[in-house]
């Protein structure tokens, strides 16, 4: 027999497979009930006792349309009652269920699973371990995760080693059927599955990221996606939201994690220092070179090199950081030796970048050559109940480093902490608490332990400003009269006065659509609201 023969004989298990999955038609059930009309033309959903959520075929496409499709479901032995099998009753699916086990891999080998939900309660390293026996028999079916932790290195480690989805209990049924839908439309659009036998071991556990929130899941799920990956990640958000953690842990779970990781604040290091920090320089290139220095970039050969605030790096040196990336290859000031390097650029900034390339303060060259993989840090204002979380774990952590013996937080604390703005994040939170903690007597943290922190703002704090309409006629005759030596810094803080509140007022509040409705970066906003006081 020939070996094209051999080959079709030993994959015709699969390729039919396939066929039959190719036939399948596959929806995503929304929140709703009966008579509810999906996008999808193939199916209408009926109203049915819950969890019993039930999909039928529309009449027009009765005839034999394919089989339906093959999930399997494997649960550890600890998990908690809450059976995510239960979500599929009457759904038309053929559902099986397995164990943690040998048993799940034998119905893996058996069945050829469409989708494969992966119920691990709180048993997150044994699921990743058999994840990767998974991807040992077949590399390409997806697999979602439901677990009752929120422990982010975890589902990190479950994203990077190829896992589709990483959903939380208690479940959301809708949220559970809509990745069950896609992941099946993954399968129905799959030419082919291999099977490879390669996966990498999990990382060690990274520091300190804390957050069981929709936003801080997604940031965790695209540290998983892009670790592995050698491409460069820019990452956004407010200061202090965490954006070096974000670089740390990327480099953690890469091929890369027993390299070197070196971290550089653009914005701390004066102009003409900064160019020889990154790049190095020979002796005697300016005044006071009186040896060779190595830069950053050559440091960090085969490792990963953090550029924190590079939206503050001066535009003569983007060309460089972007001739850098694109050859790998740089040359030390003063030196006519091109060196070679192999880094992993990730950078971070709290500017708008987009914004700030078009107005020529930024390369967009750079900008779109950074701007590939973009992680998004949310500030913590806007994180929900991460707060109480993130207060407990700092509490924990610090009391030891401070030899403090506080074991609980008052609720009275907690809600004080709630009702602040946090302008500076996660960064000024832990300030906070360092400074209760020391001020801090017995095992509980008291409200009388947090230094003053401003209230919410009330009703007239928050309201449009005294002057509800600017007569930009009247004030320029007034100050013309008086001989105004300052009439437009004058003008525009004026105008200021009575802008922003109103735009912040129709943004509800939030600095991030303000900023875009008036065409100026965040930070600039925030400089203008201090200003104002």
């Amino acid at each position: 027999m020939s070996q094209t023969a051999m080959s079709v004989e030993t994959n015709r298990p699969r390729l039919n497979s396939l066929q039959r999955a190719n036939r399948a038609e596959i929806a995503s059930l929304g929140q709703g009930a009966a008579g509810l009309q999906l996008d999808h033309p193939t199916f209408a959903l009926e109203s049915h006792p819950a969890p019993a959520l039930r999909i039928v075929q529309s009449a027009e496409d009765r005839p034999d349309r394919g089989k339906a499709a093959r999930l399997l479901v494997i649960v550890d032995a600890t998990s908690s009652p809450e059976n995510p099998s239960d979500c599929f009753r009457g759904s038309g699916h053929r559902v099986r269920i397995a164990g943690l086990g040998g048993d799940g891999l034998e119905r893996i080998r058996a069945d050829s699973p469409d989708v494969v939900i992966l119920d691990v309660g709180g048993q997150m390293r044994p699921g990743l371990a058999f994840l990767e026996q998974i991807r040992r028999i077949d590399a390409t079916v997806p697999v979602v995760f439901v677990t009752s932790t929120n422990q982010s290195d975890l589902i990190i480690e479950a994203m990077r080693q190829g896992a589709y989805d990483c959903l939380l209990k208690p479940l959301d049924l809708p949220a559970l059927w809509t990745v069950v839908g896609e992941a099946l439309d993954v399968t129905r659009h799959t030419c082919a599955r291999t099977t490879e036998g390669d996966t990498h071991a999990a990382a060690d556990s990274v520091d300190s990221m804390v957050g069981c929130c929709r936003s801080m899941r997604e940031v965790f799920k695209s540290i998983g996606r892009i670790a592995d990956q050698n491409i460069p990640v820019l990452i956004s958000g407010e200061t202090g939201t965490g954006k070096e953690l974000v670089a740390r842990a990327i480099q953690q779970h890469s091929r890369r994690a027993s390299e070197p990781f070196l971290a550089l604040n653009c914005a701390a290091i004066p102009e003409q220092l900064l160019e020889s920090e990154l790049f190095g320089h020979e002796k005697g290139a300016f005044t006071g070179a009186d040896r060779r220095r190595v830069g950053k970039f050559e440091q960090c050969h085969g490792g990963t090199l953090f550029l924190d605030e590079i939206g503050d790096m001066p535009v003569s040196l983007q060309a460089k950081i972007l001739r850098l990336m694109q050859d790998q290859a740089f040359d030390r000031i003063g030196g006519n030796e091109t060196i070679r390097t192999d880094v992993r650029l990730i950078a971070a900034t709290h500017r708008d970048l987009k914004t700030w390339s078009a107005e020529g303060k930024f390369r967009p060259d750079l900008y779109y050559r950074l701007g590939v993989f973009t992680i998004h840090l949310p500030p913590l204002r806007e994180r929900g109940e991460d707060l109480a979380l993130l207060v407990r774990h700092f509490v924990h952590q610090f009391s030891a480093a401070l030899n403090r013996d506080v074991r609980e937080v008052a609720p009275e604390t907690l809600e004080r902490l709630r009702a602040y703005d946090w302008p500076g994040n996660v960064r000024e939170l832990q300030s906070v608490l360092k400074q209760a903690l020391l001020r801090a007597s017995g095992t509980v943290l008291l409200p009388a332990f947090l230094p003053e922190l401003p209230g919410p703002r009330s009703a007239e704090a928050s309201s449009l400003p005294r002057k509800e309409t600017w007569d930009v006629g009247s004030l320029i005759s007034e100050r013309l009269e008086k001989e105004c030596r300052d009439l437009y810094s004058e003008a525009h803080r004026e105008l200021d006065r009575v802008l922003l509140p109103r735009v912040i007022q129709h943004a509800q509040g939030s600095q991030h659509q303000a900023a875009r409705l008036l065409g100026i970066a965040r930070q600039t906003l925030r400089v203008k609201m201090r200003d104002l006081g």
